[in-house]
């Protein structure tokens, strides 16, 4: 995740949006709200959106959902989980999730909390008598697992190994990262400053494992993954998977604009930092354990005040920009606080965000190095949280029927598509590629036959927009500005 500004904008129409009466929770068929022709049509835009997003910036797969509570309202992958074999990206694919991995060591730090085996407070020699990196800083307080879960320990980000580097990776084995400890020091003292570190939740699993008296990933999967039901979340990356169910990652652009195959990684005593792998499947049952959990709806896993308390913001940067909670990364925009985590690893970008007090939250993975969620989860909140809004006010008639004008034009010789959906009682026409999709945006009102005006945000009209019909009765042409647009036909999605 990156700082307060990536998000904060999309949450000015979110926030406004939620609070609806539905009922979601109760809901056992399709849920109300899908049913409104503006969500309907957020959605169809969202679609059309994350399909152009994955081609023009050639991101190899992506697999995402939007869920409001226990429904999901959005859900579908796009591309490829392997480039050269075809096999198609889909909710149950498998992605790196990179460092989305601290959230379950996080909680497994909080269930030995609860059950009386570790205080926050304690330092990390009474729990690791081996704990031996230097102090730099002598009149530094001690170093405590409060300080690992909220990156103000002033410990290295990293354990000194070049494990990052590829082509092969190096991670260190357990051994192998705490032998190096004395040979590392402190960058800051404690609790004076905000550092994130992938040494500090990789100590975290070893104090997992000390308190538990289990092997850290034995210990995890008993009292985390398998009773969230989460069977296909794994604190490994699975070989035998890879190219398969398991996406091959791929390489960030560089000059070449080539994406290149990223050789598997293997976390090795850095796992509880970055070696989780997981899909959309198991992280939507991640999310709505947490959603269940905090109205007080069940009590497995973790106490609900527990969760509450990981939640909340126990870290602030001197600089005020930089919050953290217990593990969660978390920051208030607007009036609401946004929780989650996010991830990026050789092959693979990811992230999970949610807004806790209203129930909804943004899944989104990727096999590509730098593939922009941010802007994908930014996009989808925006438009949703829109529809959301509008679809509190029941639609007082059905729309018309305008899927004859729905589809992709293009937009030669300037490159790129205009893509045209049906948006409640008017069209919804964006441009491909963009990166801000709400500002992209362009409504199209019927006015007689096939011709359309352009909308203005204040809901002025403009130019006609024009739409010749094929002999199968849709769309093939579009005119406007008397430059003429053909319909272009579009890979199946199925």
């Amino acid at each position: 995740m990156k700082t307060n500004m990536s998000i904060t904008g999309f949450l000015l129409l979110l926030v406004l949006a939620i609070n609806l009466p539905f009922g979601f929770a109760e809901e056992k068929g399709p849920p109300q709200i899908l049913s409104h022709p503006e969500v309907q049509g957020a959605l169809k835009i969202i679609d059309a959106w994350l399909d152009g997003f994955q081609v023009y910036e050639n991101v190899p797969g992506l697999s995402v959902a939007i869920l409001l509570d226990q429904e999901v309202l959005y859900r579908k992958s796009y591309g490829y989980a392997n480039l050269e074999k075809k096999v198609k990206a889909n909710a149950d694919t498998l992605y790196s999730i990179c460092s989305i991995s601290k959230l379950f060591t996080s909680i497994g730090i909080m269930q030995l909390r609860d059950a009386g085996k570790l205080r926050l407070d304690d330092p990390l020699e009474k729990h690791l008598s081996w704990f031996d990196i230097q102090q730099a800083h002598k009149s530094s307080g001690p170093i405590t697992i409060e300080g690992l879960l909220t990156h103000s320990s002033g410990l290295p980000r990293e354990s000194d190994f070049p494990y990052w580097r590829g082509p092969d990776f190096p991670f260190p084995s357990r051994q192998q990262m705490l032998s190096k400890l004395d040979e590392q020091e402190t960058l800051y003292p404690a609790r004076q400053q905000f550092l994130y570190s992938n040494l500090g939740l990789s100590l975290a699993g070893e104090i997992v494992t000390s308190c538990s008296d289990q092997e850290y990933t034995a210990y995890v999967s008993k009292k985390i993954l398998d009773p969230l039901e989460m069977n296909n979340t794994r604190p490994f990356f699975p070989e035998e998977l890879h190219g398969k169910q398991m996406a091959i990652g791929y390489s960030g652009f560089d000059r070449s604009r080539e994406r290149k195959p990223v050789k598997p990684f293997y976390a090795r005593g850095i796992t509880p930092a970055a070696g989780f792998t997981s899909s959309v499947n198991d992280l939507i049952k991640f999310v709505r354990w947490q959603f269940r959990l905090l109205a007080e709806r069940g009590h497995d896993v973790l106490d609900t005040n527990t969760l509450r308390e990981m939640h909340r913001v126990h870290w602030v940067d001197p600089d005020w920009k930089t919050t953290w909670g217990l593990g969660f990364k978390v920051l208030r925009a607007e009036d609401k606080t946004v929780v989650g985590h996010g991830g990026r690893c050789p092959g693979y970008r990811t992230s999970v965000q949610m807004i806790p007090k209203e129930k909804l939250a943004a899944i989104v993975l990727s096999n590509a190095s730098d593939a922009k969620v941010d802007v994908i989860t930014e996009g989808m909140f925006r438009i949703i949280g829109g529809a959301l809004l509008k679809a509190r006010v029941p639609p007082k008639e059905p729309p018309p029927d305008l899927s004859i004008y729905e589809g992709n034009y293009e937009m030669k010789p300037w490159g790129g598509e205009r893509a045209i959906r049906q948006w409640g009682n008017h069209l919804a026409m964006i441009p491909l590629p963009t990166n801000d999709l709400s500002e992209g945006i362009t409504r199209l009102k019927h006015v007689v036959d096939h011709e359309f005006v352009r909308l203005t945000k204040e809901d002025e009209p403009r130019e006609s927009v024009v739409f010749q019909i094929g002999p199968d009765g849709r769309a093939i042409y579009l005119t406007q500005h008397s430059s003429i647009s053909k319909r272009i036909a579009l890979p199946s999605s199925e």
